[in-house]
């Protein structure tokens, strides 16, 4: 990868790219091309409405919609304004999205038309909303934002930024119920860029590629790959979803060289009956995380897109995204290191530390703990949970595993409760939380049990309550009305009762043991 000292900021990224090479193309989405050149402009005029609105530096800027180009003109669009924008999950309940509008105090909330209905659920209850901008579709109350955009001036608008200023600020579920919301800074994204071309040559960009931009942008792997995207000055193309027919379409029309996937979209595309017969020669380098890959999936994925190198990736928001790499040369079927995932990126810091914080031997278990310049700011308006996770310049991932002798990392399991399902961090809490408002649950517990298609599903044992005599379909239906629905159980299974130790905290690892029994992971 290359490195660019004259990218300081977000903002940046436009304004170099578009006077070295102004007709390279930016972003392709519905098949409409736009260059540098193009896209700095249309990120200045977002600046300037914001500028216009009376919005002041670091305000917040909601964005609820599927991955689209008006995301990433309004993402380097707050960077020029120095706001920080916050993608909204799209899959969320209404309730949730109402708590991280108001959490993250937005001023201004754009909107796509297929979500106006949590809009309309929620609008008199976002209290610092000063106005709602559509992002297709029409309402008369609403500004619609190309009329927006397009009557701002195109002057760049050069409003100061600091280094430490936030750029981001994506919401994380939250171990009490509640998300919290990752303050992500100009620093974090950028502070890597320098050992990145140290990587290997899997990592090196150049013109003539073409990215695939298929994952959530309000999650880190899909925004975390569109800012890898333009920092490099390469084309990006964007899929509204991760639709595995799509992307090989995709990659066959648009001859795509590099692409980032959840493990479980490498698996969908294994099993869609145009994989054997797409032309997939052009794919150079394919990099999967969020979640450990199946070795099944991985030797198949391997074969479907032979000229491809492989890599994996493990970090999270906090991180600013990825802090380990399991580089090309290790996928080698038989290795014991494809059970790593990989060592960690220069200027990225990794050791295992024991409950009382001291470092641990090789290949002793402990708690997975990261420092680095790429570290968020802090959970906002959080400063004691920031405090709890980032201690003396270190991250406490509560992620356990160990590094084995030459520095390589391994997951072990999960000192939290987090359920990953198809890339989607759950955590059980809000599930729990969620189903205990039935009058029919007594008592109740949710974990992650095995799943072939997603990884990990979720789980729910509940306790009835007396007399009463729960359907399982009626619980879940009641849980979707107030959680995503990514978050409501796949299954439920009735118990007399829930295991609890002596101080009445539910032993959540027995009940996960029967579930799990056979299989080589416990964090999928």
């Amino acid at each position: 990868m290359p490195y660019f000292p004259e990218i300081t900021t977000l903002a940046e990224i436009t304004r170099f790219h578009a006077a070295r090479n102004p007709d390279q193309t930016a972003i392709i989405f519905n098949d409409e091309a736009t260059s540098y050149a193009q896209l700095d402009v249309l990120t200045s005029k977002v600046a300037n409405g914001l500028v216009a609105e009376g919005i002041p530096p670091q305000s917040r800027i909601a964005y609820l919609g599927k991955n689209s180009t008006a995301y990433i003109e309004l993402m380097l669009g707050c960077a020029k304004a120095n706001c920080a924008i916050v993608g909204v999950n799209w899959r969320l309940a209404a309730p949730e999205v109402e708590y991280i509008a108001n959490d993250a105090e937005a001023t201004v909330f754009f909107v796509d038309e297929e979500f106006f209905p949590i809009i309309d659920k929620i609008r008199d209850q976002l209290k610092t909303v000063k106005k709602i901008i559509t992002l297709s579709g029409n309402r008369d109350e609403w500004e619609d934002y190309a009329t927006w955009r397009d009557s701002q001036s195109d002057t760049d608008p050069m409003i100061p930024i600091d280094y430490e200023d936030v750029a981001l600020q994506m919401y994380t579920s939250g171990t009490t119920g509640k998300p919290k919301g990752v303050q992500m800074t100009h620093r974090g994204f950028l502070a890597l860029a320098p050992g990145f071309s140290d990587t290997g040559k899997w990592n090196e960009w150049d013109d003539s590629d073409v990215s695939l931009i298929p994952m959530p942008v309000f999650h880190i792997g899909g925004t975390g790959w569109v800012f890898q995207s333009l920092y490099n000055g390469c084309a990006g193309v964007i899929m509204p979803v991760a639709d595995a027919g799509d992307i090989l379409e995709y990659i066959e029309k648009y001859k795509i060289t590099k692409v980032f996937v959840v493990p479980a979209v490498l698996q969908f595309l294994l099993a869609h009956e145009n994989a054997a017969t797409t032309d997939v020669s052009s794919m150079k380098v394919i990099l999967y995380g969020a979640s450990p890959i199946p070795e099944a999936v991985l030797v198949g994925s391997m074969e479907l897109f032979p000229n491809s190198s492989f890599v994996q990736l493990y970090g999270m928001t906090e991180t600013n995204g990825s802090v380990t790499y399991l580089p090309p040369e290790e996928h080698v079927v038989g290795n014991e290191r494809l059970k790593s995932c990989g060592k960690p990126f220069e200027g990225c810091e990794i050791k295992i530390v024991d409950s009382d914080g001291n470092e641990v031997p090789a290949r002793e278990v402990g708690e997975i703990v990261v420092k680095s310049d790429a570290l968020m700011k802090g959970y906002w308006n959080l400063d004691e949970a920031t405090e709890q996770a980032v201690r003396d310049g270190w991250y406490y991932s509560g992620d356990a595993g160990y590094l084995d002798e030459g520095g390589f990392l391994y997951i072990h399991d999960r000192l939290k409760d987090m359920i990953v399902s198809g890339g989607e961090n759950i955590y059980p809490a809000e599930v729990e939380s969620a189903l205990s408002l039935h009058d029919s649950v007594a008592d109740i517990a949710v974990i992650g049990v095995p799943s072939e298609r997603w990884g990990e599903e979720v789980k729910a044992l509940i306790v009835k309550a007396p007399g009463t005599d729960p359907d399982p379909a009626e619980l879940m239906a009641f849980a979707r009305e107030r959680i995503a629905g990514f978050k409501v159980p796949k299954s439920i299974e009735f118990l007399e009762e829930l295991p609890r130790n002596p101080s009445g905290k539910l032993m959540k690892r027995d009940l996960r043991e029967p579930y799990w029994e056979g299989h080589e992971s416990r964090v999928v």
